[in-house]
């Protein structure tokens, strides 16, 4: 069975609520550590990258595509690097980290990119659940998590993945 090793690791800051980095989209914030990685090694040749996880709660308004494949197409990566979004709220980060290990530890890939993204300031305005069948009562509902829930969870950096065979 072959090794995983973390390679390399870079994050972006951390941002409060409405703060300074309120107008940037979750992919391409998520897109910003994928091109520092790949800049900070180049003699890595970015088509041998073969997939991209990235944790993401929401993944709802901007972040309900592929927030993973988002920021590899907006990093620059090539087109047929795939990529995948993971969904375990506040361990999300830490959840794509492992998924990725795991996949390489098992020898189905060699080299992947995995980490988590999130804005909770971007979350959107979302339309509730009728209370019955063909209600009229709906409710316009915050999507944003309260600032406890989401700053208790482990966050995990984007981070490069490498095999080795043993």
């Amino acid at each position: 069975m072959s090794e995983a090793f973390i390679c390399d690791g870079v994050r972006t800051p951390i941002g409060r609520y409405g703060g300074g980095l309120a107008k940037v989209r979750a992919d391409d914030l998520g897109a910003v550590p994928i091109r520092a990685l790949v800049a900070r090694n180049p003699g890595l040749d970015p088509g041998v990258i073969e997939e991209v996880f990235f944790g993401c709660a929401n993944q709802a308004g901007e972040d309900n595509r592929n927030v993973a494949r988002m920021s590899a197409l907006l990093a620059g990566l090539p087109a047929q690097t795939p990529g995948v979004t993971l969904n375990r709220l506040c361990a999300s980060g830490l959840e794509a980290v492992g998924t990725a290990a795991r996949a390489i530890r098992l020898g189905e890939m060699d080299l992947a990119i995995a980490g988590g993204v999130e804005s909770m300031t971007r979350a959107p305005f979302v339309i509730a659940k009728a209370d019955a069948a063909f209600g009229r009562g709906q409710t316009l509902e915050d999507t944003t998590m309260e600032p406890a829930e989401w700053s208790a969870g482990v966050r995990a950096d984007p981070v490069g993945v490498q095999s080795q065979s043993e």
